[in-house]
Protein backbone atom coordinates (compact mmCIF):
# COMPACT_ATOMS: atom_id res chain seq x y z
CA UNK A 1 0.00 0.00 0.00
CA UNK A 2 1.26 3.48 -1.22
CA UNK A 3 0.63 5.79 1.76
CA UNK A 4 0.05 9.11 -0.16
CA UNK A 5 -1.66 6.97 -2.92
CA UNK A 6 -5.31 8.32 -3.66
CA UNK A 7 -7.90 6.72 -5.68
CA UNK A 8 -11.13 8.58 -7.10
CA UNK A 9 -13.64 7.22 -9.37
CA UNK A 10 -14.70 9.73 -11.49
CA UNK A 11 -12.55 11.91 -13.57
CA UNK A 12 -14.79 14.91 -14.59
CA UNK A 13 -13.72 18.58 -12.90
CA UNK A 14 -14.23 17.62 -9.43
CA UNK A 15 -11.74 14.56 -9.60
CA UNK A 16 -9.43 17.20 -11.73
CA UNK A 17 -10.07 19.78 -8.42
CA UNK A 18 -9.52 16.81 -5.87
CA UNK A 19 -6.43 16.48 -7.21
CA UNK A 20 -5.09 20.23 -7.56
CA UNK A 21 -5.78 20.68 -3.98
CA UNK A 22 -3.79 17.55 -2.83
CA UNK A 23 -0.47 18.22 -4.91
CA UNK A 24 0.79 20.40 -2.47
CA UNK A 25 -0.16 18.27 0.61
CA UNK A 26 2.47 15.69 -1.08
CA UNK A 27 -0.74 13.07 -2.18
CA UNK A 28 -0.90 11.23 -5.83
CA UNK A 29 -3.73 10.26 -7.29
CA UNK A 30 -5.12 7.19 -9.47
CA UNK A 31 -8.29 7.68 -11.45
CA UNK A 32 -10.93 5.42 -12.88
CA UNK A 33 -13.19 6.71 -15.38
CA UNK A 34 -14.45 5.55 -19.04
CA UNK A 35 -14.12 8.06 -20.84
CA UNK A 36 -10.46 8.24 -22.62
CA UNK A 37 -10.53 12.55 -22.63
CA UNK A 38 -12.01 12.66 -18.96
CA UNK A 39 -10.45 16.12 -16.97
CA UNK A 40 -8.06 14.52 -15.33
CA UNK A 41 -6.10 13.03 -18.12
CA UNK A 42 -3.32 15.00 -18.06
CA UNK A 43 -2.93 15.28 -14.11
CA UNK A 44 -2.61 11.97 -12.82
CA UNK A 45 -2.70 7.67 -13.47
CA UNK A 46 -6.16 7.18 -14.85
CA UNK A 47 -7.50 3.65 -15.53
CA UNK A 48 -9.58 3.77 -18.83
CA UNK A 49 -12.77 1.14 -17.71
CA UNK A 50 -16.38 0.89 -17.33
CA UNK A 51 -17.17 1.22 -13.25
CA UNK A 52 -18.92 -2.05 -13.42
CA UNK A 53 -15.63 -3.89 -14.88
CA UNK A 54 -14.28 -5.93 -12.06
CA UNK A 55 -10.69 -6.93 -13.00
CA UNK A 56 -10.20 -2.81 -13.87
CA UNK A 57 -11.97 -1.78 -10.46
CA UNK A 58 -9.38 -4.34 -8.80
CA UNK A 59 -6.51 -3.15 -10.58
CA UNK A 60 -7.77 0.34 -9.77
CA UNK A 61 -7.36 -0.51 -5.96
CA UNK A 62 -3.91 -2.29 -5.98
CA UNK A 63 -1.74 -0.10 -3.51
CA UNK A 64 -4.29 2.65 -2.62
CA UNK A 65 -4.30 4.23 1.09
CA UNK A 66 -7.89 5.32 0.34
CA UNK A 67 -10.87 5.37 -2.04
CA UNK A 68 -13.20 7.74 -2.80
CA UNK A 69 -15.11 9.50 -5.57
CA UNK A 70 -16.32 12.55 -7.09
CA UNK A 71 -19.84 12.09 -8.26
CA UNK A 72 -22.81 10.13 -6.89
CA UNK A 73 -23.85 8.21 -9.78
CA UNK A 74 -20.78 5.31 -9.35
CA UNK A 75 -22.71 2.03 -8.83
CA UNK A 76 -23.23 1.28 -5.22
CA UNK A 77 -21.57 -2.20 -6.01
CA UNK A 78 -18.53 -0.91 -7.01
CA UNK A 79 -17.83 1.16 -4.27
CA UNK A 80 -18.44 -1.81 -1.97
CA UNK A 81 -16.44 -3.98 -4.29
CA UNK A 82 -13.52 -1.49 -3.48
CA UNK A 83 -14.47 -1.23 -0.01
CA UNK A 84 -13.23 -5.22 0.50
CA UNK A 85 -9.62 -3.81 -0.96
CA UNK A 86 -9.35 -0.84 0.78
CA UNK A 87 -10.98 2.31 2.66
CA UNK A 88 -13.66 3.85 0.91
CA UNK A 89 -15.35 7.42 2.19
CA UNK A 90 -17.60 8.62 2.11
CA UNK A 91 -19.07 5.29 3.09
CA UNK A 92 -21.20 3.47 -0.08
CA UNK A 93 -24.07 3.79 2.44
CA UNK A 94 -24.13 7.70 1.78
CA UNK A 95 -23.98 7.07 -2.29
CA UNK A 96 -26.63 4.04 -1.50
CA UNK A 97 -29.02 6.99 0.07
CA UNK A 98 -27.89 10.02 -2.34
CA UNK A 99 -28.62 7.68 -5.27
CA UNK A 100 -32.59 7.42 -4.78
CA UNK A 101 -34.28 10.34 -4.27
CA UNK A 102 -37.24 8.40 -2.53
CA UNK A 103 -34.55 7.08 0.04
CA UNK A 104 -32.73 9.99 0.50
CA UNK A 105 -36.15 11.70 1.78
CA UNK A 106 -37.35 9.03 3.73
CA UNK A 107 -33.84 9.59 5.30
CA UNK A 108 -34.35 13.39 5.82
CA UNK A 109 -37.64 12.32 7.58
CA UNK A 110 -35.96 9.67 9.73
CA UNK A 111 -33.75 12.50 11.29
CA UNK A 112 -36.53 15.26 11.37
CA UNK A 113 -34.94 17.08 8.70
CA UNK A 114 -38.15 18.78 7.23
CA UNK A 115 -38.72 18.64 3.56
CA UNK A 116 -41.08 19.53 1.39
CA UNK A 117 -44.26 16.97 0.60
CA UNK A 118 -43.43 13.58 -1.25
CA UNK A 119 -44.90 10.22 -2.63
CA UNK A 120 -43.55 7.73 -4.22
CA UNK A 121 -45.41 6.85 -7.76
CA UNK A 122 -44.77 2.96 -9.11
CA UNK A 123 -47.49 3.42 -12.06
CA UNK A 124 -50.33 5.91 -12.71
CA UNK A 125 -52.38 4.73 -10.25
CA UNK A 126 -50.18 5.92 -7.91
CA UNK A 127 -49.24 9.30 -9.86
CA UNK A 128 -53.35 10.07 -8.95
CA UNK A 129 -53.09 9.49 -5.61
CA UNK A 130 -49.88 11.05 -4.97
CA UNK A 131 -51.07 14.16 -6.65
CA UNK A 132 -54.47 13.91 -4.85
CA UNK A 133 -52.37 13.95 -1.46
CA UNK A 134 -49.75 16.43 -2.31
CA UNK A 135 -51.67 18.99 -4.55
CA UNK A 136 -50.90 20.68 -7.10
CA UNK A 137 -48.15 22.22 -8.59
CA UNK A 138 -45.84 19.36 -8.18
CA UNK A 139 -42.63 18.05 -9.82
CA UNK A 140 -42.40 14.13 -10.88
CA UNK A 141 -39.47 13.15 -10.94
CA UNK A 142 -37.40 10.00 -11.71
CA UNK A 143 -35.72 8.61 -8.81
CA UNK A 144 -32.38 7.90 -9.74
CA UNK A 145 -29.66 9.39 -12.13
CA UNK A 146 -31.42 13.16 -12.80
CA UNK A 147 -28.87 16.08 -12.48
CA UNK A 148 -29.06 19.42 -13.57
CA UNK A 149 -33.10 19.70 -14.42
CA UNK A 150 -32.90 15.86 -15.80
CA UNK A 151 -35.59 13.45 -15.57
CA UNK A 152 -38.24 15.96 -14.36
CA UNK A 153 -41.61 16.93 -15.43
CA UNK A 154 -43.35 20.05 -13.98
CA UNK A 155 -47.13 18.98 -13.39
CA UNK A 156 -48.73 22.64 -12.75
CA UNK A 157 -52.97 21.62 -13.73
CA UNK A 158 -54.30 18.06 -13.84
CA UNK A 159 -54.09 18.37 -17.84
CA UNK A 160 -50.31 18.30 -17.26
CA UNK A 161 -49.98 14.77 -15.68
CA UNK A 162 -51.12 12.84 -18.71
CA UNK A 163 -48.04 14.64 -20.52
CA UNK A 164 -45.47 13.97 -17.29
CA UNK A 165 -47.01 10.31 -17.27
CA UNK A 166 -45.62 9.66 -21.12
CA UNK A 167 -42.45 11.40 -20.28
CA UNK A 168 -41.39 9.65 -17.19
CA UNK A 169 -43.67 6.69 -16.57
CA UNK A 170 -42.21 2.96 -16.59
CA UNK A 171 -39.41 3.71 -14.02
CA UNK A 172 -39.39 4.25 -10.24
CA UNK A 173 -40.67 8.02 -9.71
CA UNK A 174 -40.94 10.39 -6.85
CA UNK A 175 -44.06 12.87 -6.87
CA UNK A 176 -42.81 16.51 -4.86
CA UNK A 177 -44.83 19.36 -3.77
CA UNK A 178 -43.69 22.47 -4.90
CA UNK A 179 -41.94 24.50 -2.71
CA UNK A 180 -42.73 28.46 -2.28
CA UNK A 181 -39.33 29.43 -0.95
CA UNK A 182 -37.27 32.89 -0.20
CA UNK A 183 -34.17 31.34 -1.57
CA UNK A 184 -32.08 28.05 -2.69
CA UNK A 185 -29.36 27.90 -0.28
CA UNK A 186 -26.28 24.87 0.71
CA UNK A 187 -24.31 24.20 3.58
CA UNK A 188 -20.82 22.43 3.16
CA UNK A 189 -19.78 20.65 5.77
CA UNK A 190 -16.64 18.23 6.59
CA UNK A 191 -16.24 15.18 8.92
CA UNK A 192 -13.01 13.56 9.21
CA UNK A 193 -11.99 9.98 11.01
CA UNK A 194 -11.58 11.10 14.17
CA UNK A 195 -15.20 12.63 14.15
CA UNK A 196 -14.34 15.95 13.94
CA UNK A 197 -16.83 18.45 12.06
CA UNK A 198 -16.38 21.70 10.33
CA UNK A 199 -19.10 23.75 8.29
CA UNK A 200 -18.74 26.19 5.64
CA UNK A 201 -21.09 29.67 5.46
CA UNK A 202 -24.42 29.01 4.26
CA UNK A 203 -24.37 29.64 0.31
CA UNK A 204 -27.19 31.71 -2.00
CA UNK A 205 -27.63 29.20 -4.75
CA UNK A 206 -28.96 30.51 -8.46
CA UNK A 207 -30.08 27.74 -11.10
CA UNK A 208 -30.86 28.45 -14.59
CA UNK A 209 -32.90 25.71 -16.35
CA UNK A 210 -32.14 23.41 -13.66
CA UNK A 211 -28.52 24.15 -13.23
CA UNK A 212 -26.38 26.04 -10.98
CA UNK A 213 -25.16 29.27 -12.46
CA UNK A 214 -24.21 31.32 -9.28
CA UNK A 215 -23.45 30.94 -5.74
CA UNK A 216 -22.58 33.95 -3.34
CA UNK A 217 -20.94 33.27 0.00
CA UNK A 218 -21.72 33.64 2.65
CA UNK A 219 -25.33 33.84 1.24
CA UNK A 220 -26.38 37.95 1.87
CA UNK A 221 -28.60 38.53 5.53
CA UNK A 222 -27.29 35.54 6.73
CA UNK A 223 -28.97 34.85 9.96
CA UNK A 224 -26.72 33.31 12.68
CA UNK A 225 -30.04 30.98 13.74
CA UNK A 226 -30.32 30.01 10.30
CA UNK A 227 -26.55 29.25 10.00
CA UNK A 228 -27.20 27.08 12.97
CA UNK A 229 -29.77 25.55 12.03
CA UNK A 230 -28.25 24.32 8.40
CA UNK A 231 -25.37 22.73 10.40
CA UNK A 232 -27.45 21.10 12.97
CA UNK A 233 -28.96 19.13 10.38
CA UNK A 234 -25.47 18.63 8.17
CA UNK A 235 -24.42 17.13 11.55
CA UNK A 236 -27.36 15.04 11.86
CA UNK A 237 -26.61 13.52 8.42
CA UNK A 238 -23.10 13.15 8.73
CA UNK A 239 -23.51 11.07 12.28
CA UNK A 240 -26.27 9.04 11.04
CA UNK A 241 -23.71 8.14 8.03
CA UNK A 242 -20.80 7.75 10.22
CA UNK A 243 -19.54 10.15 6.98
CA UNK A 244 -15.67 11.28 6.30
CA UNK A 245 -15.07 13.61 3.76
CA UNK A 246 -17.23 16.36 2.26
CA UNK A 247 -21.04 16.71 2.38
CA UNK A 248 -22.79 19.19 0.74
CA UNK A 249 -27.29 19.67 1.60
CA UNK A 250 -28.74 21.70 -0.82
CA UNK A 251 -32.13 23.50 1.18
CA UNK A 252 -34.81 25.92 0.55
CA UNK A 253 -35.41 28.61 2.91
CA UNK A 254 -38.50 29.35 3.12
CA UNK A 255 -41.30 31.79 5.19
CA UNK A 256 -42.16 29.92 8.25
CA UNK A 257 -45.47 31.40 8.16
CA UNK A 258 -46.21 29.56 4.83
CA UNK A 259 -45.16 25.94 6.23
CA UNK A 260 -48.00 25.16 7.72
CA UNK A 261 -47.75 23.57 11.33
CA UNK A 262 -44.03 22.47 10.78
CA UNK A 263 -43.40 26.10 10.97
CA UNK A 264 -39.92 24.99 9.29
CA UNK A 265 -37.13 27.88 8.42
CA UNK A 266 -34.96 25.38 6.17
CA UNK A 267 -36.32 22.38 3.73
CA UNK A 268 -33.91 19.69 2.59
CA UNK A 269 -33.78 19.40 -1.15
CA UNK A 270 -30.97 16.58 -1.91
CA UNK A 271 -27.21 15.87 -0.65
CA UNK A 272 -24.43 15.26 -2.32
CA UNK A 273 -21.79 13.07 -0.86
CA UNK A 274 -18.81 14.86 -2.36
CA UNK A 275 -17.45 17.88 -3.15
CA UNK A 276 -19.97 19.92 -4.77
CA UNK A 277 -20.64 23.16 -7.43
CA UNK A 278 -21.62 25.23 -4.96
CA UNK A 279 -18.26 25.42 -2.43
CA UNK A 280 -16.56 26.03 -6.27
CA UNK A 281 -15.61 29.47 -4.49
CA UNK A 282 -13.81 28.10 -1.27
CA UNK A 283 -10.66 27.81 -3.39
CA UNK A 284 -10.14 31.52 -3.26
CA UNK A 285 -12.80 32.73 -1.18
CA UNK A 286 -11.96 30.43 2.46
CA UNK A 287 -8.83 29.40 4.55
CA UNK A 288 -9.28 26.05 3.43
CA UNK A 289 -11.13 25.03 -0.22
CA UNK A 290 -13.95 22.08 0.36
CA UNK A 291 -11.37 20.20 -2.09
CA UNK A 292 -8.67 20.15 0.52
CA UNK A 293 -10.64 19.57 3.48
CA UNK A 294 -11.79 16.53 1.81
CA UNK A 295 -8.68 14.88 1.57
CA UNK A 296 -7.96 15.65 4.52
CA UNK A 297 -10.53 14.09 6.02
CA UNK A 298 -10.23 10.84 4.14
CA UNK A 299 -6.66 10.87 4.36
CA UNK A 300 -6.43 10.94 8.72
CA UNK A 301 -5.51 14.63 8.62
CA UNK A 302 -6.88 17.98 10.91
CA UNK A 303 -9.49 19.66 9.49
CA UNK A 304 -8.75 23.30 8.23
CA UNK A 305 -10.43 26.36 8.85
CA UNK A 306 -13.66 26.67 7.00
CA UNK A 307 -13.51 30.56 7.73
CA UNK A 308 -14.99 32.70 4.58
CA UNK A 309 -11.94 35.38 3.32
CA UNK A 310 -14.25 37.68 3.10
CA UNK A 311 -17.34 37.78 0.75
CA UNK A 312 -17.26 35.57 -2.84
CA UNK A 313 -18.96 34.56 -5.59
CA UNK A 314 -19.05 31.64 -8.37
CA UNK A 315 -20.42 31.65 -12.23
CA UNK A 316 -20.60 28.56 -13.87
CA UNK A 317 -19.82 28.64 -17.47
CA UNK A 318 -21.99 26.49 -19.27
CA UNK A 319 -22.10 26.14 -22.92
CA UNK A 320 -19.80 28.96 -24.24
CA UNK A 321 -16.43 29.95 -22.51
CA UNK A 322 -15.96 34.22 -21.84
CA UNK A 323 -12.81 36.18 -23.46
CA UNK A 324 -10.14 34.94 -20.81
CA UNK A 325 -7.93 38.10 -20.98
CA UNK A 326 -10.75 40.30 -19.97
CA UNK A 327 -12.13 38.25 -16.90
CA UNK A 328 -8.38 38.28 -15.80
CA UNK A 329 -8.00 41.84 -16.41
CA UNK A 330 -10.73 42.56 -13.37
CA UNK A 331 -9.41 42.70 -9.87
CA UNK A 332 -9.50 39.59 -7.57
CA UNK A 333 -11.21 37.66 -9.85
CA UNK A 334 -10.12 34.02 -10.90
CA UNK A 335 -11.05 31.56 -13.49
CA UNK A 336 -11.22 27.78 -14.02
CA UNK A 337 -10.97 26.39 -16.86
CA UNK A 338 -11.89 22.00 -16.94
CA UNK A 339 -10.29 21.38 -20.39
CA UNK A 340 -13.92 20.03 -21.64
CA UNK A 341 -15.46 20.36 -25.15
CA UNK A 342 -18.06 23.09 -25.26
CA UNK A 343 -21.26 21.84 -26.26
CA UNK A 344 -24.69 23.34 -25.09
CA UNK A 345 -25.97 22.67 -21.44
CA UNK A 346 -22.39 21.55 -20.32
CA UNK A 347 -20.32 23.02 -17.40
CA UNK A 348 -17.22 24.43 -18.76
CA UNK A 349 -15.35 26.32 -16.30
CA UNK A 350 -16.24 28.74 -13.64
CA UNK A 351 -14.95 32.17 -12.22
CA UNK A 352 -14.39 32.93 -8.71
CA UNK A 353 -14.87 37.01 -7.71
CA UNK A 354 -13.75 37.96 -3.98
CA UNK A 355 -13.84 41.27 -2.24
CA UNK A 356 -13.81 42.40 1.03
CA UNK A 357 -17.52 43.06 1.37
CA UNK A 358 -20.43 42.10 -0.14
CA UNK A 359 -20.88 46.24 -1.73
CA UNK A 360 -17.62 45.75 -3.74
CA UNK A 361 -18.50 42.03 -4.75
CA UNK A 362 -21.70 42.91 -6.02
CA UNK A 363 -20.16 46.20 -8.45
CA UNK A 364 -17.21 43.39 -9.50
CA UNK A 365 -19.69 40.40 -9.85
CA UNK A 366 -22.12 42.71 -12.07
CA UNK A 367 -19.36 42.76 -14.42
CA UNK A 368 -18.03 39.55 -14.45
CA UNK A 369 -21.67 38.16 -15.20
CA UNK A 370 -22.14 40.73 -18.65
CA UNK A 371 -18.71 38.83 -19.85
CA UNK A 372 -20.22 35.36 -19.00
CA UNK A 373 -23.47 36.15 -20.19
CA UNK A 374 -22.10 37.59 -23.29
CA UNK A 375 -20.19 33.99 -24.12
CA UNK A 376 -23.43 31.84 -23.85
CA UNK A 377 -26.11 33.81 -26.09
Amino acid sequence: MNDRLIGILGGGQLGRMLALAGYPLGLRFRFLDPASDAPVRYLAEQVVASYEDHLAVAQFGNGLMVATYEFENVPVATARALEQRVPVFPPPQALEVAQDRLAEKRFFTQLNIPTAPFAPVDDRASLDAAVERIGLPAILKTRRLGYDGKGQAVIRQRADIDDAWRALGGQPLILEGFVSFVRELSILAVRGQDGAVACYPLVENLHRNGILYRSIAPAPGLSADVQLLAETYARQVLEALDYVGVLAIEMFEVDPAHTGATGARLLANEMAPRVHNSGHWTIEGAVTSQFENHLRAIAGLPLGDTSARGCAAMVNLIGGLPDAMMLLALPDTHLHLYDKAPRPGRKLGHVTVCAGDATRLAERLAVVEQYVLASTR
